[in-house]
């Protein structure tokens, strides 16, 4: 049994060298967690990542949160959380100084250049690796895959309706349910409505990004496009151009991606700004994981709602996969971009040892020369 020591130093861990976004950042919790280690079993790890994907908010964080649940409690879940989440909010605070101070960072676009790249390869195979560990051989959870990856490159977002919808289909087919009764388990948080006219910054950050943080489904990039519409067309807060480099911010730095709030909230009001948009954000994903977590540790072994989590989690696999083809039809913009792309993922696939921070350090380098030099 290992400690909640051992989970706090993993999860500060990954939060530091944990590049790729949160389609990478699931697959390293399953590749450490579940086959390495062995600390998480995959029916905990499933459970987890069906909920963090019912669930608003960053779907990386709210896993970590829900791992670390799992044989630490409450306690487990905010350590993990935090331990997570903090390397890459200081990272995004010492960057936003810097940006403030140098007026913007131009090397920036060149290294994300390399990066994002390599980031496409690390994420292809985690996904291929998550794909086949958890999809089997089983036809109606390919069904379920295919649909959601296709459907999620088209609209190139995650619909929530779609999963719940795999889940409903797997407990039918699995574990039909022989009497339908009216009692049900509800959760239900209300948010109420705070005045329109607030005097205070600091207040506008924690009520925007509250509302962020709670009402936006899937992986931390769906939380981008909420991002822009408040900070750059209704506050004004940003420039099209430094909102750019907050979401570039984010894809160089470690960790969730969403932590993009930090460097955000320091631009608009300094370190208290970032701050409060963090830790707005982050609250309502942690009560939307700690709180149901209870429920899922105790039902999760029922046939019907196993088979639930088991369509959910395939339609999750499927929605991951097609972030992934998603990032890589905006990312892999040239030749140079793809070779780095195809490089990362022969690599990784032929060297299982090889470690992700020393490739994304190489890339660095490749887009530094690339832009800068030639």
């Amino acid at each position: 049994m290992y400690s909640l020591k051992d989970l706090v130093i993993y999860f500060l861990k990954l939060g530091t060298w944990g590049f790729g976004g949160p389609v990478a950042l699931v697959g390293y919790m399953h590749r450490d967690l579940v086959e390495n280690k062995k600390w998480i079993s995959e029916e905990d790890y499933k459970e987890g990542l069906a909920l963090s994907q019912l669930a608003p908010g960053p779907l990386a964080a709210q896993l970590s949160i829900y791992l670390g649940y799992v044989h630490h409690g409450v306690m487990g879940a905010t350590l993990a959380g935090i331990a997570f989440v903090l390397p890459s909010f200081l990272m995004v605070l010492a960057i936003g100084y810097a940006y403030v101070e140098f007026g913007g960072l131009p090397w920036m676009q060149a290294v994300f250049y390399g990066i994002g790249a390599a980031v496409i390869g690390i994420i292809f195979i985690g996904s291929y690796k998550l794909t086949t560990k958890s999809i089997g051989k089983e036809k109606l959870f390919w069904a379920i895959f295919i649909v959601l990856t296709v459907a999620t490159f088209i609209t190139e977002e995650e619909n929530i309706w779609l999963i719940l919808l795999a889940g409903v289909v797997v407990w039918f087919a699995k574990a039909p349910p022989k009497i339908f009764t009216s009692q049900t388990i509800s959760l239900t948080f209300i948010l109420e409505l705070l005045p329109s006219a607030i005097e205070s910054k600091l207040l506008q950050i924690g009520w925007f990004f509250t509302k962020a943080g709670a009402f936006v489904f899937g992986s931390g990039l769906a939380i981008v496009p909420f991002l822009y519409g408040g900070v750059v067309k209704e506050y004004h807060w940003l420039t099209e151009q430094q909102f750019l480099d907050a979401v570039a911010v984010a894809m160089i730095t470690p960790g969730p991606v969403v932590i993009t709030v930090g460097f955000i909230g320091f631009l608009v009001a300094g370190a208290p700004g970032a701050c409060v948009a963090a830790l707005a954000t982050f609250l309502p994903c942690y009560l939307f994981t700690v709180i149901p977590a209870p429920y899922f540790k105790k039902y999760g072994k029922h046939p019907a709602i196993k088979a639930f989590v088991d369509g959910v989690t395939a339609a999750a696999i499927g929605a991951i996969a097609g972030a992934v083809l998603v990032l890589g039809k905006r990312t892999l913009i040239d030749m140079p971009t793809i070779i780095i792309a195809l490089s990362t993922a022969v690599l990784l696939f032929k060297f299982k040892k090889l470690q992700e921070p020393f490739i994304i350090m190489a890339a660095a380098i490749i887009g530094l020369f690339l832009k800068l030099f030639l």
